[in-house]
This record gives structure tokens, C-alpha cells and sequence, in this order.
């Protein structure tokens, strides 16, 4: 198995995590950790549980055993919504989005409920100053096209939408982003500005990117983590990961020489 080393600090661990569904152990004995500002993959096969890790860190499902920190604090006993308040916040859910609102609607409500201001809506959003350049402000860092900007949610192009969903994400200032495959249905040029967007928000929040798009996963992370039968098999560098026999053996085969 190989095992990374990091010197930065750790901002979000799961120890032993366990979650069983009648004999079905999703998740068996997981642990993983996050350093500070990195991007880390986890990747394995259909079936391998990473769903239902993702459930049980973001806080929708409770683990049988084992623990949860954020940065010091243990947060296992934590609902997914105070989880959020605490700094971990969860990427690519659709119900974040307000559909028929604008883009900045969506924004100004994300921003108004991060820094707990201005729900007087009898008050047009847009009138505070600050509140809205901030929602311009996540509009511009994630490369939401401005002449969208007025446009009502649910007629966004679906990469735009992606980066919508991303931009509410960031609203909180969050200090770790679990990142639910944020490529999924999207084309070869979409999964590209994304990882493209990806990239340049690098240090602006730790982040757990799951996703099935190799490339974009090899490109952007410091780490990988391997699951496979609800069991971590191994964690390292990509290159690490990319050379292991037992990754190798149980999920990637000739897919390490399509993303060396």
C-alpha cells in the first residue's frame, strides 16, 4: 500500500469510518485525510462506496463507527447543515440552486446567508453595494460567462450551471469543499474549463474531488485515494498511484498508462 507524507497541516480527517447497509459493509474501516490548500482525488471502481463516504462526511448519512474532525473540532455528531456553518461544504448539489432566480440572485442569497446579513426582502438584494460586488466578485473567480449573469438558473448551458453551483459553494469561504463529481455529463471541452476553473481556485479551500474523469483527476490533485470494496488501497502522489500494482490489479489497469 503506499502512503504519502505531507508536512502541511491537517484540516479534515475521517478515522475508521464504518457503514453497513444489512451485510453490505459500504464502507469498511475508511480513513483519509486532508492538508491544508491541496486537492486530493479519490477514485475507484462503480460500487467501491465512494457515494456513501461522501454521504457520511458531508453529514446526510451517520457512520456506524468511527470519527469525523475539522480541523480540531470533531464534527461526527454534526448535521449536514452545521457541518456547513463549521467550514465543510459540499459541491454540484443541485438543490443549492434557486432555478428561477438570476445567476446574482443566487448569489446574493448565498452570500447574504455566509455572513448572516440583509434577509429584509422587502429591500431589493441588489441595492446593499457590497453584498452584491461580493456575488460578482464568485461570478468572476469562477468564470460564469457576465452576459449570464441576469439569467434565470435554470436556462444556464449545463457547464455554467456546474460553475454556478461552484461559485455558491465558495460563498461560505469554506475550509474544505467535497467535490461530487463535478464532471459528470459533461463534454471532453466542458470537463476541460472545468478542470481549468478547478485549478485556479487551488489553495482557496482544501478540497476531496470524487470523479470518474481520470485526466482531470490526475491533473488536479496533490493526492489520490484509492477505494475499492469500501477499503482504502492506497494513497499517494498521482505518480505513486499511477505505478501501483495493487491499483494497478483492482481498478486502473491500462488506464495508468492513458494518464501518465
Amino acid at each position: 500500500m503506499t502512503v504519502a507524507t505531507h508536512s502541511a497541516p491537517v484540516v479534515f480527517q475521517a478515522q475508521n469510518l464504518h457503514k453497513h447497509f444489512g451485510a453490505l459493509h459500504a464502507t469498511n474501516g475508511v480513513n483519509i485525510e486532508l492538508y491544508k490548500g491541496e486537492i486530493h482525488g479519490l477514485i475507484g471502481p462503480n460500487g467501491a462506496g465512494k457515494s456513501t463516504l461522501i454521504h457520511l462526511l458531508a453529514g446526510t448519512l451517520r457512520p456506524d463507527k468511527g470519527e469525523l474532525f475539522l480541523e480540531t473540532e470533531n464534527i461526527t455528531h454534526l448535521k449536514a447543515h452545521q457541518r456547513v456553518e463549521q467550514g465543510l461544504a459540499r459541491s454540484f448539489q443541485v438543490t443549492n440552486i434557486f432555478n428561477d432566480y438570476t445567476v446574482l440572485e443566487n448569489l446574493l442569497l448565498a452570500v447574504q446567508a455566509a455572513t448572516g446579513s440583509s434577509y429584509q426582502f422587502w429591500r431589493a438584494r441588489d441595492s446593499e453595494v457590497e453584498l452584491l460586488e461580493q456575488a460578482q466578485q464568485l461570478a468572476t473567480e469562477c468564470a460564469i460567462d457576465p452576459s449570464l449573469w441576469h439569467s434565470q438558473a435554470k436556462h444556464l448551458p449545463h457547464g455554467e450551471q456546474r460553475k454556478l453551483e461552484f461559485a455558491l459553494s465558495l460563498a461560505a469561504d469554506p475550509v474544505v469543499m467535497l467535490l461530487d463529481e463535478p464532471m459528470a455529463g459533461m463534454g471532453p471541452d466542458e470537463s476541460l474549463r472545468l478542470t481549468e476553473l478547478i485549478e485556479s481556485l487551488r489553495g482557496k479551500a482544501s478540497m476531496l474531488l470524487v470523479e470518474h474523469d481520470m485526466q482531470a483527476v490526475f491533473r488536479l490533485a496533490d493526492r489520490i485515494s484509492v477505494l475499492v470494496a469500501g477499503q482504502i488501497i492506497a494513497s499517494g502522489t498521482p505518480e505513486e498511484i499511477r505505478h501501483d500494482e495493487a491499483v494497478k490489479n483492482a481498478y486502473l489497469g491500462d488506464e495508468s498508462t492513458e494518464v501518465a
